[in-house]
């Protein structure tokens, strides 16, 4: 009994151990803001950009970072590799089944993050998105992606199957589609993936940079609670029956008069700064013609 609590408290300090060792790390994230729109960047392309524990614990803190302006998130990364999933060298049996079920559990926080969110994250592709790196993919709200980039789930292969990034994927594809790929291993092209639902769009890449910025532009044209509470009913609605989902909206109807008030209130706001503008205008030419009129 001694040996057993023993034993286990050795593993709690040695994973609290890696877990400080993490913190003290540099950063593994480029962060920008700017005009409500944060662009996170996976920038470790040395490392595949892996997404280690120290990784995980870095994006869940970024797209939490408060901020009442912030409208939307961009999720891109550095290299021709999007991210190539967990960093192997943690799974290892030396570090034990407690601190990799650490690593599993930060990266289920993290895909029910992106998701739970109120803005919406746009996962900005340019290469290859394997096994926790698709999963990654797959967890974010709308996907852009380049035509040369791939999607797979290999883990098989290296006798890790890829069970939770099968979570996420297996609700963005077809059921023939996720069974081949995590069943094979084999990856998918962009066009696949965008005909299986896992990408939203494919362009070239000199092309992709604006076009997630046409994307931007449109989630950040609209009203932040209408985009909130529709990102919300969305994927509620998902898991309901059609009935309940029908019925759904009834339950969200304080929120939708909320949503209106906030659309009322936003559309005056504007128009008053339009009719100060204006006034100030007149203001500024009758003043012109006063001076004219004193000076003839």
């Amino acid at each position: 009994m001694f040996k057993t609590t023993l034993m286990r408290n050795l593993r709690v300090c040695h994973v609290r151990h890696l877990s400080q060792v993490a913190t003290s790390r540099p950063s593994a994230l480029k962060i920008s803001e700017e005009k409500g729109v944060r662009h996170i960047t996976l920038a470790n392309p040395k490392t595949r950009n892996a997404l280690s524990l120290h990784v995980l614990e870095e994006l869940h803190e970024a797209i939490h970072k408060e901020n009442p302006l912030l409208r939307c998130i961009v999720l891109g990364a550095e290299g021709k590799v999007f991210s190539a999933g967990h960093n192997l060298k943690e799974l290892t049996a030396k570090d034990g089944r407690a601190y990799h079920q650490e690593v599993f559990d930060s990266c289920t926080r993290l895909m029910l993050a992106l998701q739970s969110i109120s803005v919406p994250v746009i996962a900005k592709v340019n290469g290859i998105a394997a096994a926790a790196g698709c999963q990654l993919v797959a967890s974010c709200d709308i996907v852009i992606a380049t035509d040369t980039s791939s999607f797979s789930t290999p883990g098989g292969g290296v006798g890790i199957f890829c069970s939770t990034p099968g979570i996420p994927l297996v609700r963005c594809v077809p059921r023939k589609v996720s069974a081949h790929m995590l069943l094979t291993g084999l990856p998918i092209s962009a066009d696949e993936a965008l005909r299986a639902g896992l990408v939203s769009k494919v362009v070239p890449e000199s092309e992709l940079d604006s076009e997630v910025q046409r994307t931007v532009e449109a989630i950040v044209s609209k009203s932040k609670a209408v985009i909130a509470l529709g990102k919300s009913f969305m994927y509620r609605q998902m898991e309901m029956t059609i009935e309940d989902a029908y019925s759904a909206p009834r339950e969200d109807e304080k929120l939708r008069i909320h949503c209106r008030a906030s659309l009322v209130m936003s559309q005056a706001e504007a128009l008053l700064q339009k009719l100060l503008h204006q006034k100030r205008k007149s203001y500024l030419q009758f003043t012109k013609l006063e001076m004219n009129g004193c000076l003839m």
